[in-house]
């Protein structure tokens, strides 16, 4: 499928935390998606500008690139017309390619995207009332093998980049046309009702995604700090949650470096179950990762910690894990809020969802106990979309048949 081979992984629970080198483009461009001002300033620089001017076009470069959104040198219209070719000869604005996008009846979109050295991965949009959130991957594949998430189910083939991560929150505003509107040519006045964002459909950021984000550290935290820079994409820190399977090290860190919302995945309140359906307790324990959780700088009553409770059928449904559940967050005086996550079915899969009346009963013991505890509505199970079942296409479609489904919905049009 592609040229990079794949992670070499010493145990389930000891996953290789490096990033692989970005695979240079053959055209000998520099993507800039991706990098944060100072390092476009100093590849302006390396490429021939002088320090002021590098600082000055670094600036208007990273407004269009991150603000509003272009992706050709050319619409940047206060940059003279001279110097764009210069950009385009030297630089690129990527995006990750689109390999196929679905939409589910319930409204949930879903992206097969794809790196540059042909790797692919997915995103995906979930739209609601009040709100519009984006599920992002940090890895190809995954390395945790949790018993009953698909992408669990791949092996880790390479972490993403900065600019990959970022890239699917550039990509999801370019389909929701969701980049400002009007001119921003800096030689010209423009009134605030040309420079208008129009509504936003996209509010919210979960690191959800394919992959476990604490294993790709360093790229997630650059990535998010694009997507909060008040000159870049702008979305507040309030607004993105970092969900982990328990890499209890990377926890403070996460939290003093990175400063978004915590979602932990839980899913067990035994040693035993937890163990076996969720592996890296085995080496970070649930009383250490509760401790962890309880350490997370910024947790407070108004950023309660999430803790994510996929509920399997006989296994770790009972009254007894709940009252359990109840008495392990009050033990630790965690700010916590339990979302209770309907198991979704995917080919081979071990498990059974427990019944609407099990979850229901699960969930009124930890209303009961003070712990708000809602039932997560499944959303996109038609296209595999639902939490737990992203894995990559090109693992369950052939590219011929992607072509004939193509084909056929061009045909249908």
């Amino acid at each position: 499928m592609a040229d990079t081979t794949l992670m070499s992984i010493p145990g389930q629970v000891d996953p290789v935390p490096v990033a692989r080198d970005i695979t240079p483009r053959e055209d000998g461009r520099v993507d800039l998606i991706g990098l944060p001002k100072k390092d476009i300033a100093a590849l302006f620089e390396g490429a021939g500008l002088d320090a002021r001017q590098a600082k000055l076009r670094s600036k208007q470069v990273f407004h269009w690139l991150y603000h509003r959104g272009v992706t050709d040198f050319e619409a940047m219209t206060d940059i003279a017309k001279t110097m764009r070719p210069w950009l385009t000869e030297r630089f690129v604005i990527g995006r990750p390619e689109v390999v196929e996008a679905q939409h589910s009846t319930d409204g949930t979109r879903k992206w097969l995207l794809k790196t540059a050295d042909g790797h692919e991965f997915e995103m995906v949009f979930i739209p609601d009332a009040d709100r519009g959130t984006l599920c992002v991957s940090s890895q190809v594949g995954c390395t945790l093998n949790c018993r009953f998430c698909h992408t669990g189910t791949m092996r880790l083939v390479r972490n993403l980049t900065p600019g990959e991560i970022v890239g699917q929150v550039m990509l999801a505003r370019d389909a929701l046309g969701e980049w400002p509107k009007g001119k921003m040519d800096f030689a010209e006045e423009e009134s605030e009702a040309e420079y208008t964002a129009d509504g936003r459909l996209l509010t919210n950021i979960v690191m959800m995604g394919m992959g476990e984000p604490l294993y790709n550290f360093d790229n997630v935290k650059s990535a998010l700090q694009l997507v909060m820079d008040g000159d870049g994409l702008a979305l507040s820190k309030r607004r993105i949650t970092l969900s982990t399977s328990g890499v209890v090290p990377a926890m403070e860190r996460c939290g003093q470096e990175i400063g978004v919302n915590l979602a932990v995945s839980l899913h067990a309140v035994t040693k035993d179950i937890r163990d076996e359906i969720v592996p890296i307790n085995k080496k970070y324990g649930i009383e250490e990762l509760l401790q962890a959780c309880a350490d997370y700088p910024g947790a407070s009553n108004a950023r309660r910690i999430t803790f994510e409770y996929v509920m399997l059928k006989d296994k770790n449904d009972s009254d007894e894990d709940a009252r359990e559940l109840v008495r392990l967050l009050k033990e630790y005086k965690l700010p916590a809020k339990v979302n209770l996550i309907p198991f979704n079915p995917w080919p081979g899969a071990v498990y059974e969802c427990s019944t609407p009346e099990r979850i229901k009963a699960f969930s009124n013991i930890v209303f009961e106990g003070g712990i708000s505890a809602p039932v997560r509505t499944p959303r996109g199970r038609d296209i595999d979309a639902a939490c737990g079942q992203l894995k990559t296409a090109a693992e369950k479609k052939s590219r011929a048949q992607r072509d004939r489904e193509a084909a056929e919905d061009a045909q249908a049009g």
